[in-house]
């Protein structure tokens, strides 16, 4: 069984229902020539996969965008279709008067998982001051937090915000969160391969960019950039398997993923079982 930690849901039909919303959303997360995803087929790909559980990640820079790209309450109507497959997370614009009162209600009132930040299309450091009571707030109900890392795709989005470095005060400072660094933080990966060697609560997920594809990324990535036994030796409990739908098909992620050689058990912490940890459910059934 495979948990999918790096979903965007922006083409979701459920929530694609508003054509005008849906081309703004698509211009501002840099998503072109794509429709609008029928869910049954959806689940299909993913079963390809063998993933059995995915986690949505919405988004909110809607300070600077005038919209909220995909908001908390699309989310949940999301995870509203099937509980036990889809994991929600919340996002809140730190530039919102409303962001802290936002937030508690997605996790409160929505029971959303955690939370999800691009840094880089907020245009701000992980430290930001406006940042910090929504960090606070996910200690407080003890949810995650998934970070854009690394080189952003989107629209009007910039990596200085966003390099693996930036976020290791936030891992000193909230020792009790659990962290994701996503993409790898690509193309800073020895940085963050550093930080998940020092930080217990720091993660990150596979999500990343599709140059050459997967099986040629991911071997460049995992056995090039990182020393050949790093994830066997050193990271084996501290990556997440995430595939960066729509951008890429999470079966073509989850291939290259299988083409990398590493342990048996390892493939099996970062298929599934890290991610019950970063979730806080381990003890539960996958």
């Amino acid at each position: 069984m495979v948990i999918d930690t790096h979903i965007h849901p922006a083409l979701f039909a459920p929530i694609c229902e508003d054509q005008e919303r849906f081309r703004r959303r698509c211009d501002a997360m840099n998503y072109h020539l794509m429709k609008p995803s029928d869910m049954a087929l959806l689940r299909k790909q993913y079963a390809l996969a063998d993933i059995g559980r995915v986690v949505l990640l919405p988004e909110d820079c809607s300070v600077e965008s005038g919209m909220v790209e995909i908001s908390n309450d699309e989310i949940a109507k999301l995870v509203a279709l099937d509980a036990q497959f889809y994991i929600g997370m919340a996002a809140v614009d730190p530039r919102r008067p409303d962001a802290v009162q936002e937030l508690e209600r997605a996790f409160a009132e929505l029971g959303l998982a955690g939370l999800a930040v691009n840094t880089a299309r907020l245009k701000m450091y992980p430290m930001d001051e406006r940042l910090v009571p929504l960090y606070d707030l996910c200690r407080k109900y003890h949810k995650p937090i998934i970070f854009h890392a690394g080189f952003c795709l989107e629209n009007n989005a910039l990596a200085k915000y966003a390099r693996p470095m930036e976020f290791e005060e936030v891992a000193l400072r909230w020792p009790e969160v659990n962290l994701c660094l996503a993409h790898f933080g690509w193309p800073w990966v020895q940085e963050t391969a550093a930080l998940l060697l020092k930080y217990p609560n720091l993660y990150a997920n596979t999500a990343l960019m599709n140059f050459d594809g997967p099986y040629q990324l991911f071997a460049k990535v995992f056995k090039q950039d990182m020393g050949e036994y790093w994830l066997d030796h050193n990271l084996a409990d501290k990556v997440m398997f995430g595939s960066d739908s729509p951008r890429i098909r999470p079966v073509r992620s989850k291939r290259g993923m299988d083409s990398v050689e590493m342990l048996p058990e390892t493939r099996e912490k970062i298929y599934w079982k890290n991610a019950m940890r970063f979730f806080g459910w381990e003890g539960q059934n996958k």
